[in-house]
């Protein structure tokens, strides 16, 4: 590969990772990876949950953000390859996917007894928060090892 062509490939990724919808949805990831290690360590601890309204909150809108990212990043990547960073990419997807609609069945529990009937706390079936926090973890492992691929890969073909 060229000079030039190495220098285009580092632009372009340069720009992909400094894209607004990319950045809204590290930012959100975060957010909710932080939120959710606080919540689920209070509760064992203290058995209550701070910041629960807010990981509600960013979860709807991590939510949408994801869909609206990976439905481009889709369109630039498919179809399906037989790559390391693709499987990776796939499981972090299909992770995050069950860990958003975990979160949205566990929103639904809070909406209804923290919003609708003014409970201290919300009622969460165990095996469905369980699935959810290890959705997470999961999801947190699969992003960064999907992205490192993606880099590893582009390094690659730099050289």
């Amino acid at each position: 590969m060229g000079a030039s062509n190495v220098r285009a490939l580092e632009e372009l990724r340069a720009r992909r990772l400094r894209a607004p919808l990319l950045l809204a949805l590290w930012l959100l990831l975060a957010l909710e990876g932080a939120g959710g290690i606080v919540i689920f360590v209070a509760r064992l601890a203290t058995g209550e949950t701070p910041g629960e309204t807010l990981h509600v909150v960013g979860g709807l809108a991590l939510t949408v953000v994801y869909a609206a990212y990976q439905w481009r990043h889709w369109l630039r990547v498919r179809p399906v390859r037989a790559r390391l960073d693709y499987t990776l990419g796939l499981l972090a997807s299909a992770f995050l996917l069950l860990t958003n609609l975990t979160g949205l069945a566990l929103g639904a529990a809070w909406w209804r007894d923290r919003v609708m009937s003014h409970a201290a706390a919300a009622r969460y079936a165990p095996p469905l928060s369980a699935v959810h926090n290890i959705g997470s973890m999961l999801v947190l492992t699969f992003v960064g090892a999907h992205l490192a691929a993606v880099l590893m890969r582009d390094r690659r073909l730099a050289r």
